[in-house]
């Protein structure tokens, strides 16, 4: 036979179906390697298939299967391979589905290639807890047998969205999950070069029975003969999502007819309406409402934030005096907090000892005594946690009676419900506490004031170590007669704010704003004060201001003023070309010693603790309202005596200010009336 005679033979044999020369395996054109879409074939074009529901979780649609009619969710395989009898030989398998709580010991069919003459799979998809099963028919021994190819610690998350490739070609087996590292497996059966599926029928979700009939939802089942589908996959921006073919029913229609015919496809959402205070808003949440009682608002969760949706917007219209709080003795400072399932409580720093400070408890909308713990000349509370764990630090100004001087740290006991000694730190003077998290460690500063006459000292920065379960001496920062710490953080920036008071012969001295870099607090700038008392740092929309409280101008090298204590206080704000805070605006205060910020609806407020105006102690703090170009505007004058410390809280019932006396002891709670 010639040359080109045999060539002829043989090309004519391939093309009429013959085999390999040489080899066993049958050549044959079963697709067009195209997408193969197993769910659009489930759905009529009518509609939808009986025992399927089409639900909206998260602005993603999917099929939720029933499991009383199995058999209606199949069709025969002669609908997807048109050319031929058989499996293609080389496929990906792109599956979007959300999971449901699964038991361990149960699976739940994806789908399933099933002969109407056998219960046994042909090719299927099972999913178990951290386990992906795909099953496969071998006839090329006598019978037959089934091979199942496990992947093992799969995790998908229950109640979120997952995209899975499976790609399959002879003995090799990989599985992708949303574009992750794909697990790669090589078995010792192949997958059949020739699997026939002569009168067999796709199911999906099922088996062919209720038994295992899959529980989630289902949004894409895509058969791609002939290549890995997870290049294309995984080029898409939300690949959790991502779309190589997706029924018709499934893909966004307008939310609103074109006119007044009602929409092709219904569907339901798995909305939930929560009560009480503000959920968590994550992809979780989306499309969830969230109803405010208290405020008479209807808010949609987009995924990230709370949106509005019907809202009766409050307004701060007056202050009333609320509760007059007996204090054991003039109160230095104040700290509101809530214990999570034991309540709202109130620390105040009392200045004599006996009878040391107090804690109070929420109860029946007020504050009642709760536990007496003794203190020396307490200035100030900080309550932090640590994990689980909770903590209450106070700030001694004054040795004990043993002529020891420390400040102590108290954590909650949760049998005793009550605050219990943990580690005592010596202090000098101390002011104040400040507790924040740093790269996910814990650190506490300590304000030292003074250490006899001299108020040029170190302040100590401590580091929480979870071996020792204790403090530890971190950094020291030189400090001159300090008075508070303020952290904060701007982006993945950490700085913290030291108000320096006095430096032994003026209070006209620089405070300091320290960066963290490498790992440990730096310089980042100085800004002049006066007497500073304290930080306070505030958000405004996308806008960061910085407000300092000055206390007092004095130099003793300077002729004294007509008012030492009638001084403006600042406001500064974070410019960012600049890479530094910048003036915003002064406003005229009386010994300033603390700022507080709050919100009330859409209007953001500063209240400040004025304290003496050069002739008495009876002075009003002043509530300033933001105004945007304006600035802060006194809103509304609140009588005090000596007021040193404010905090903002809230409950159930309203909004509330709370104010301490340093020269009386009582205390108050201002209600804020809204409209």
């Amino acid at each position: 036979m010639s040359a080109p005679l045999l060539l002829w033979v043989v090309l004519l044999h391939w093309a009429t179906g013959g085999g390999f020369i040489g080899g066993g395996r049958t050549w044959q054109h079963c697709t067009d390697l195209r997408p193969l879409d197993i769910l659009s074939e489930v759905v009529p074009a009518s509609g939808l298939a009986r025992g399927m529901r089409v639900f909206q979780v998260q602005g993603v649609r999917g099929f939720q299967l029933a499991t009383s009619r199995p058999r209606a969710l199949g069709f025969p395989a002669s609908r997807l391979f048109i050319h031929c009898d058989c499996f293609p030989e080389e496929f990906s398998i792109i599956v979007t589905l959300r999971v449901l709580s699964v038991p361990a010991k149960r699976n739940e069919y994806i789908f399933t290639l099933m002969a109407e003459e056998s219960p046994s799979v042909l090719v299927g998809l099972r999913y178990a807890p951290e386990k992906l099963h795909f099953l496969f028919w071998s006839q090329e021994r006598a019978g037959g047998w089934q091979t199942r190819v496990t992947f093992h610690n799969v995790s998908l998350s229950n109640n979120q969205w997952h995209t899975l490739v499976l790609a399959v070609s002879g003995q090799s087996f990989s599985l992708t999950v949303d574009c992750s590292v794909p697990k790669d497996m090589v078995v010792e059966t192949p997958f059949p070069a020739s699997l026939s599926v002569k009168r067999a029928s796709f199911y999906l979700g099922n088996r062919r029975r209720r038994k295992g009939v899959f529980t989630g939802l289902l949004r894409q089942l895509v058969l791609l003969p002939g290549a890995d589908a997870t290049p294309q996959i995984c080029t898409a921006m939300d690949f959790k999502e991502a779309m190589l073919s997706v029924p018709t029913v499934l893909q966004d229609v307008p939310m609103k007819p074109a006119s007044n015919e009602v929409l092709k496809y219904p569907y339901e959402t798995d909305t939930k309406v929560t009560l009480g205070s503000r959920p968590p808003c994550t992809k979780q949440e989306k499309a969830q409402f969230w109803f405010n009682a208290s405020q008479r608002g209807l808010y949609l969760c987009n995924g990230s934030a709370w949106i509005s949706m019907l809202e009766v917007k409050q307004r701060l219209d007056y202050v009333e005096e609320y509760q007059n709080l007996v204090t054991n003795s003039e109160t230095m400072g104040v700290e509101v907090f809530t214990i999570p399932k034991v309540g709202l409580f109130a620390a105040t720093a009392n200045r004599y000892t006996p009878p040391g400070s107090a804690i109070y408890k929420w109860t029946d909308g007020k504050f009642v005594p709760y536990q007496n713990i003794p203190t020396y000349q307490a200035q100030s509370w900080k309550y932090f946690t640590i994990g689980k764990k909770i903590f209450l630090a106070v700030a001694n100004f004054e040795q004990n009676d043993r002529g020891q001087e420390f400040s102590v740290i108290y954590k909650w006991s949760r049998r005793k419900e009550k605050f219990i000694t943990y580690q005592r730190i010596t202090t000098h003077s101390a002011r104040d506490w400040e507790a924040f998290v740093i790269e996910g460690e814990a650190f506490l500063a300590v304000v030292n004031h003074r250490e006899g006459n001299n108020h040029n000292i170190d302040s100590v920065i401590y580091r929480w170590n979870p071996r020792t379960g204790l403090f530890e001496t971190n950094q020291t920062i030189p400090t001159s007669g300090a008075y508070d710490w303020e952290f904060f953080t701007i982006g993945p920036y950490s700085f913290l704010a030291v108000a320096n008071t006095f430096n032994g012969t003026s209070t006209k001295i620089y405070s300091h704003i320290y960066i963290w870099l490498s790992g440990s607090f730096q310089l980042f700038q100085s800004i002049l004060t006066f007497g500073a008392a304290d930080w306070e740092v505030f958000h405004i929309g996308d806008r960061v201001f910085l407000a300092v409280a000055n206390s007092h101008s004095y130099d003793s090298g300077m002729p004294a003023p007509s008012n030492f204590y009638a001084i403006n206080s600042s406001i500064y704000e974070l410019n960012i070309t600049a890479q530094m805070f910048v003036k915003f605006q002064d406003l005229l205060t009386y010994s300033a010693l603390d700022w507080e910020f709050f919100s009330v609806g859409d209007d953001s407020f500063l209240v400040v603790a004025n304290s003496f105006d050069g002739f008495t102690f009876s002075v009003n703090s002043i509530i300033y309202r933001w105004q945007g170009y304006e600035g802060f505007v006194a809103a509304h004058h609140l009588p005090t005596v000596g007021c040193r410390d404010w905090e903002a809280f809230h409950t159930a019932e309203g909004s509330y200010l709370l104010y301490s006396s340093a020269k009386e002891p009582l205390s108050k709670v201002l209600k804020l009336k809204t409209t």
